[in-house]
C-alpha cells in the first residue's frame, strides 16, 4: 500500500493529462476543400507499420513528457511511469487517464511522486491529451513518409514545436480543464 502524500518530500504539484496515439505509415485522410465538381486528389499509402507515442500535458504550466514505443502494454506502460516520475522527481504528479486495457494498475508499481486518476469510460472529449494529438495527426494527415525514420523525424519535429505556451493553449481550453479550473 502506498505511504499517505509527505508534502516534505516534494516542491510543487502539477496536474496532468495522459494518452497515447499511434502513428503509423498508413496515410490519414482528411477532408479537403476543392471546388464543386472536382474530385480530390492525393497520395494514398497502405502500410502496417506504426509506432506508439505516449505524452503526459499539463494544463497549468504547459509542461509534457513524451516518450516513444513500438508498442503499447501493461508493463510499457510501467516504464513510461517510472519515466516520467524521473523528470522533476520532487514535483508530485496528479495524472488524469482513460480506461485503456493496458493501464490495468493492479499489477504495476506506481511511483511514489504519481497519483493516477481515471476519466469515465467512453469520455475521450475529457482529456485535452486527444486534443495534442489531434494538432499533431492534422500535421500528418495527407502525408507520405518512406520509412519509419522519416515519420520519426516528423514526430519530433511535431514534439519540439509543442512548447508550453502551446500545450497551455490546446489543454487549457478543453472541456474538462475549464470544468477543473472552475471548481478550483
Amino acid at each position: 500500500m502506498r505511504d499517505s502524500l509527505n508534502k516534505d518530500n516534494y516542491d510543487s504539484v502539477n496536474l496532468y493529462f495522459q494518452d497515447e496515439t499511434r502513428f503509423g505509415l498508413m496515410t490519414k485522410q482528411k477532408r479537403v476543400l476543392v471546388s464543386k465538381g472536382i474530385k480530390p486528389i492525393g497520395q494514398y499509402q497502405h502500410s502496417y507499420k506504426w509506432l506508439w507515442l505516449w505524452g503526459c500535458f499539463s494544463p497549468i504550466n504547459g509542461q509534457s513528457f513524451y516518450w516513444e514505443t513500438p508498442l503499447v502494454s501493461n508493463s510499457i506502460f510501467e516504464g513510461f511511469l517510472d519515466a516520467f516520475s524521473k523528470q522533476n522527481p520532487k514535483e508530485f504528479k496528479i495524472i488524469i487517464m482513460d480506461n485503456a486495457g493496458f493501464h490495468a494498475c493492479q499489477n504495476i508499481i506506481i511511483p511514489k511522486n504519481i497519483k493516477l486518476i481515471r476519466i469515465p469510460p467512453y469520455t475521450p472529449e475529457l482529456n485535452p491529451a486527444e486534443k495534442v494529438w489531434q494538432w499533431m495527426k492534422s500535421k500528418t494527415a495527407m502525408k507520405l513518409f518512406n520509412d519509419m525514420e522519416r515519420l520519426q523525424e516528423k514526430i519530433t519535429e511535431m514534439v519540439n514545436q509543442l512548447n508550453p505556451k502551446l500545450i497551455k493553449s490546446i489543454a487549457a481550453n478543453s472541456l474538462f480543464s475549464k470544468m477543473f479550473f472552475e471548481y478550483f
